[in-house]
């Protein structure tokens, strides 16, 4: 048995996550989600990764010439960082209609007032305060989250903690369709998943939105430049000056890529201006896209065959497709329609 939440359930977990295509992936999404991931994959669990384009249009519907291209450009760091195929069901949500059929039902059970209780609802407009998303998608998002992970029958979802709110509602969904027409699906338990703290080149947090991000399909060279930009400790005005590595990004993301003994010499030398910035920007470079070799080796082969990549998510699609079908039903006979 594996606990999950504050549950006990059988220890091959049905896991369902996903991701949408908004833009191009960082080394954040690597060490973080992806990372998680393969970790889950490879220990045995039935793992189900969606592309979550419908929740693209959610604020993006204005702007949907480039999601197309961003799911397959995804998709291949997703198979660059070890999702397997053969082990995990990698799909695009709209290759599967069965989310669209639960999401339409649930939006007839689902009390107006419960979707705009949702904490990041509000939180969102504010963030996109500007742009037209007041619209029926976007405050139904985690009814279609729901929908996501209830169609498959999901025992756990991996989740930040900004998340907890959106799982919530989809247990309280689910529980109240249990009370209207009978037991279909299984309560998702969260599985709280630790994201380090990735800081960009501008010192705030790796993000597409603010453009400060490595990417993941950045070359060596775009890599080392992005690095040679970075801020550092903004005290060390000269080379000569004293500097606090534990304020400095570079030093943070070091701690991630370069070895101990590199570590251990710049938290020692920048304190007193040993070593100065370029050349721990340099060191960085180095061992950063060292790091990122076998990856972007594995991206550039998938990339060369996006037939193949294709191939992929069509029997991903299949597979998923045979599990949503199933559930529904079950759905429709519990509802008698």
């Amino acid at each position: 048995m594996k606990e999950v939440g504050t549950e006990k359930v059988m220890a091959r977990l049905r896991i369902l996550s996903g991701m949408r295509p908004s833009g191009k992936l960082h080394i954040g999404h690597l060490l973080g989600a992806l990372s998680n991931w393969r970790r889950l994959q490879d220990e045995g669990n039935e793992t189900y990764y969606m592309v979550a384009d419908w929740h693209a249009l959610t604020t993006e519907y204005e702007n949907s010439e480039g999601i197309q291209s961003n799911i397959i450009e995804m998709v291949y760091d997703w198979l660059a960082a070890g999702l397997d195929p053969k082990k995990s069901v990698i799909f695009v949500q709209s290759h599967v209609k069965e989310h669209a059929e639960l999401y339409l039902l649930f939006s007839m059970i689902t009390p107006l007032g419960w979707l705009e209780r949702v904490p990041t609802y509000k939180e969102a407009l504010e963030e996109y305060e500007g742009r037209e998303i007041a619209t029926h998608g976007f405050l139904g998002y985690p009814m279609l989250q729901a929908a996501d992970i209830l169609v498959y029958k999901a025992h756990a979802v991996p989740v930040g903690q900004d998340q907890l709110p959106h799982l919530e509602f989809t247990r309280e969904l689910a529980r109240r369709f249990h009370h209207l027409y009978g037991e279909v699906f299984p309560e998702p338990q969260s599985m709280l998943t630790e994201t380090p703290l990735i800081r960009g080149i501008d010192g705030r947090k790796m993000s597409k939105r603010y453009g400060n991000a490595i990417l993941l399909s950045d070359s060596e060279e775009e890599t080392t430049q992005k690095v040679m930009q970075m801020l550092t400790d903004p005290a060390r005005k000269r080379r000569t000056d004293p500097g606090n590595p534990d304020i400095c990004p570079v030093f943070d993301l070091q701690k991630i890529f370069a070895p101990r003994e590199w570590v251990e010499r710049v938290d020692r030398e920048c304190r007193t201006a040993e070593i100065g910035c370029v050349e721990d920007k340099q060191a960085l470079a180095r061992y950063l896209n060292e790091y990122l070799r076998p990856f972007r080796s594995a991206r550039s082969e998938f990339a060369s065959d996006p037939k193949r990549v294709k191939a992929i998510l069509a029997e991903g699609a299949e597979r998923a497709r045979a599990s949503a079908a199933a559930t529904m039903d079950e759905v429709r006979k519990a509802m008698r329609i």
